[in-house]
């Protein structure tokens, strides 16, 4: 058992500087005639044989003679083994020692005698020998005088602790790594992984390298498939290592470890319950303590009973035969009969074969699940059900439901992969047609024209036939979105307007399929009914999000923002990372339209971050094109351009030409913040012209307040009243709020009346009332009223400035010049920050804890710390107080 090997040295050890700089010292002070030693403590995994392997890397390469030694199990008894491996390699003649105490003198007197200073390496200290034990406690209570240093490695557990409390030698206990360390390694290990993978990664492993390593390595190699079962596939290195640690205990012992680990409760009495059931005698509480006094299980005083590492659990699930974990699930079944939701899936845990009825009863479940949004749960459940089926109709339907809650978690190699399991000979008409819809939504081909997108009407018409308004319902919601981008003729809008009138009227988001399919005709009725919805916290998040969709179509950018942003935070929670991404587009683009680009920008970052890692590209060159708008804004035009050209290569080559609007729209902003008015004039009259491949009859409402600005600008008034006179009835029957603040300022600009403009309710719209307070402000001081004009100069230019958009108000302070007011503009630091620490500082001037900024943006709390420990030097302040007065926008003036 002991080494002479060369073991390399790891230059970086995630996680561990402060460890290795204890032991470097250790073995300095011992070359420098300081012997000492040192107790690495810590659970199996946690990186003790690294550090070992560590220290014995360095004592080598710094001249150092090495010995070392592994505790074995099953030498614990041969009095002395662990002793004469350890020192076999000097041939030493102390084996006739009389004593511990006797032999510990003879080790020191040979070691010392050595011209080279030694370091004594034990692995496995807990399974030594009690005579070796003693005698090298002995022996390091006395080398402080000696060139020799003891490092041990032990397991954590009662028996050591007696041990060491005896001994009382220095001990250095290693923890788990932090959420920042963890990620680092992990990422190391398994670069690639999707983020709802790398967050099970993280949380099965629990900080654990070992875990991290070679759960990463697993998940890297299985993919989107280790997001499938109950818990994460173990390789044989960490099954073994937290398997081992049961092997010494007693049978009854063993045996309620395994009901423990397979039980979805934590309650100690189920579990002796079960194991009564199994062993068909009374099982006393007692039998749990062995594992107790050896650190694998705490029992609390509410008798629940918890493993320290999840990784111990998932090793006795996947140890133990088949046979006995269908028995364990039996009788746990048993002893749960009076809670059928948990019965239900342990009887479907010790089902042998198909079995039509359990299929049902645990479909329900999911179901169950799914309605409280544990998606991952549901995916499980139907994933069982899905292997219990006898009928093959029922089988597929329950696949072509999976299908859906794999979409939501943003797995398109899942997607892709149940696709072709699905037996689409098996499915009823309206099923067949939602298999229909989803492999079409996946294969990345054109959906934009009028007879293509008309045919999902007839779709969903079929499912209502069926008899399944639900599916109806979610399917419409689906591709509701797709006519509103599609930019459909009237017909085809009548008609998928027929069929949405036909779905449950009591169902929220049938006022948003609506509004989505026919936002001028069902705009104002869709926004009191969205108005009395943005409160309902009992909405699932899927359907804010669907609702923020159709607020956005209708140009209430407010509601939007607030649907978007309440349903991302519990989709982030849920890991439903599919629907979160499309969340944070509706979110990036309701904060554009508002003119807010510090809020937009950093949103859509994220949008395209998840997008393009769970495989969604047209959701990210989505939001690619809201951060071209938030660049503009903020007067990034070359960034803004880029992004812009990105999306028109893809929307062209696709023939998504309606699309093509949103990249007009952002190049006209960007012409607008560089000055050059009649090239944004003409960028944006593409999205208004219906013989341009960029026209979108809906989107045009939503940037007519560019428009205007740039008319104004440009000298272009005569081209934009009819522009104006054309919107006027569609303003008025649809309710746009869009609409409405960008016609107030076409009709300012025409008339030159702005403060009948500025009495409107501009609350919700921070950049369109600056925009009319700068143009207000400027006609002021162009009538020679330079007094009046400088409130609305300084109001506006404290605006822009809060919402980060540069170019409007280094204008409005050039107007505040030209009337004999000088005012200097921001220091600039918030706009000098990251997209994500501007985030950071956003979430913190909100009140939101570290830990609650961490979860929203998928980072550690000590992520975020660090973050605004070097943010506040940069904004000069002290506390999220302060971020919070200097971030909050003046009230309009």
């Amino acid at each position: 058992m002991n080494d002479e090997r060369q073991v390399p040295i790891v230059s970086d050890i995630v996680g561990r500087a402060a460890p290795v700089g204890v032991i470097e010292a250790l073995l300095d002070d011992a070359i420098a005639g300081q012997g000492s030693a040192l107790v690495l403590r810590g659970e199996a995994g946690i990186g003790k044989s690294v550090l070992l392997d560590r220290a014995i890397g360095t004592a080598r390469g710094r001249g150092m003679r090495v010995l070392r030694v592994a505790g074995v199990q099953a030498e614990g008894q041969i009095p002395y083994a662990g002793l004469d491996h350890l020192l076999r390699p000097l041939r030493p003649v102390v084996a006739a020692a009389s004593s511990p105490y006797r032999r510990a003198i003879d080790v020191l007197d040979l070691l010392s005698r050595r011209e080279e200073p030694v370091l004594l390496a034990i692995e496995d200290a807990h399974w030594l020998d009690d005579a070796t034990w003693e005698t090298l406690t002995l022996l390091c209570r006395r080398i402080e005088s000696d060139r020799v240093a003891v490092v041990m490695a032990v397991r954590d557990g009662e028996d050591i602790d007696r041990r060491l409390s005896v001994a009382a030698l220095r001990e250095l206990r290693l923890e788990p790594l932090s959420p920042e360390d963890a990620g680092t390694l992990l990422d190391r290990t398994a670069p690639d992984l999707l983020a709802a993978l790398r967050a099970r990664v993280l949380d099965e492993a629990a900080g654990n390298p070992l875990g991290l390593v070679e759960l990463g390595s697993a998940a890297a190699r299985s993919g989107s498939a280790a997001l499938l079962p109950s818990s994460l596939p173990l390789t044989t290195r960490v099954e073994q290592t937290f398997g081992g640690l049961v092997a010494d205990l007693p049978p009854l012992t063993r045996d309620l470890l395994l009901i423990a680990a397979l039980n979805d409760g934590a309650n100690l009495d189920e579990t002796l319950a079960a194991a009564r059931v199994m062993t068909g005698a009374p099982v006393p509480a007692e039998a749990i303590q062995p594992a107790v006094t050896a650190r694998l299980v705490t029992v609390d005083e509410q008798y629940d009973l918890r493993f320290r590492h999840p990784l111990l659990r998932s090793a006795l699930r996947q140890q133990a035969p088949p046979g006995r974990r269908r028995r364990v699930h039996a009788a746990l079944a048993e002893t749960l009969s009076g809670s059928p939701q948990r019965e239900v899936w342990h009887r479907a845990s010790a089902a042998s074969g198909p079995d039509e009825t359990l299929a049902r009863e645990l479909t329900k479940a999911a179901q169950r699940a799914a309605d409280g949004q544990a998606v991952s749960i549901a995916l499980a459940a139907v994933d069982r059900a899905v292997q219990l089926s006898q009928d093959p109709s029922e089988r597929a339907r329950r696949q072509l439901w999976a299908l859906h809650l794999t979409h939501e978690q943003g797995d398109i190699a899942g997607i892709r992969q149940r696709m072709g399991d699905i037996d689409e000979t098996a499915l009823r008409p309206a099923e067949r047609a939602r298999l229909a819809w989803i492999r079409d939504s996946y294969a990345g081909g054109a959906w934009t024209g009028p007879e293509r997108t008309l045919g999902y009407a007839d779709l969903v018409e079929s499912m209502l036939r069926a008899g399944d308004p639900e599916l109806a319902t979610q399917s419409m919601m689906d591709v509701a979105l797709r006519v509103w981008f599609s930019n459909v003729p009237p017909p085809i809008r009548d008609r998928f307007v027929e069929v949405t009138l036909r779905l449950p009227a009591d169902d929220p988001r049938r006022i948003g399929i609506l509004a989505l399919v026919a936002p001028v005709e069902y705009g104002a009725a869709g926004l009191d009914e969205m108005r009395r919805l943005v409160d309902r916290t009992d909405l699932p998040p899927t359907w804010r999000n669907e609702l923020a969709n159709a607020a956005r179509a209708v140009g209430a950018f407010d509601l939007a923002a607030t649907f978007a942003m309440s349903a991302a935070g519990e989709l982030r929670a849920q890991g439903r990372i599919g629907t979160l991404s499309q969340a944070l587009v509706a979110a990036a683009a309701a904060y554009a339209g508002m003119g807010d680009a510090r809020t937009a920008l950093p949103l859509a970052l994220e949008c395209i971050a998840l997008a393009e890692e769970v495989g969604q590209p047209m959701w990210a060159v989505g939001a690619g094109l809201m951060a071209a708008l938030a660049d503009a804004l903020r007067g990034d035009t070359v960034s803004a351009r880029q992004r812009a050209d990105v999306a028109e290569r893809v929307f062209s080559a696709a023939r998504r030409f309606p699309m093509l609007s949103g990249v007009q729209r952002a190049r006209g902003v960007a012409a607008l913040a560089e000055g050059h008015a009649e090239d944004a004039f003409r960028q944006l009259m593409r999205a208004f012209d219906p013989e341009d491949p960029a026209y979108h009859g809906h989107q045009r409402t939503l940037l007519l307040g560019h428009l205007a600005e740039a008319a104004m600008l440009g000298g272009f008034l005569d081209e934009l009243a009819p522009v104006v006179a054309e919107l006027e009835p569609i303003a008025a029957q649809s309710g746009s709020p869009a609409l409405r603040v960008g016609l107030g300022f076409a009709r300012a600009v025409l008339t030159g009346d702005y403060a009948a403009a500025l009495a409107g309710d501009l609350t919700a719209w921070p950049f369109d009332r600056a925009r009319l307070q700068l143009f207000h402000g400027a006609s002021l001081r162009r009538s020679y009223r330079a007094a009046e004009s400088r409130p609305l100069l300084r109001a506006a230019a404290d605006t822009f400035d809060a919402l980060g958009a540069a170019p409007w108000a280094d204008r409005a302070r050039a107007e505040l010049r030209a009337t004999g007011e000088a005012r200097r503009g921001p220091a600039g630091a918030i706009d000098a920050l990251t997209p994500q620490e501007q985030q950071i500082v956003r979430l913190a001037a909100d009140g939101l804890s570290n830990r609650e900024i961490g979860e929203r943006l998928f980072l550690s709390p000590r992520t975020v710390s660090t973050h605004l420990y070097r943010i506040y030097p940069k904004l000069n302040v002290r506390s999220r107080a302060e971020l919070a007065r200097i971030l909050d926008p003046p009230a309009p003036g």
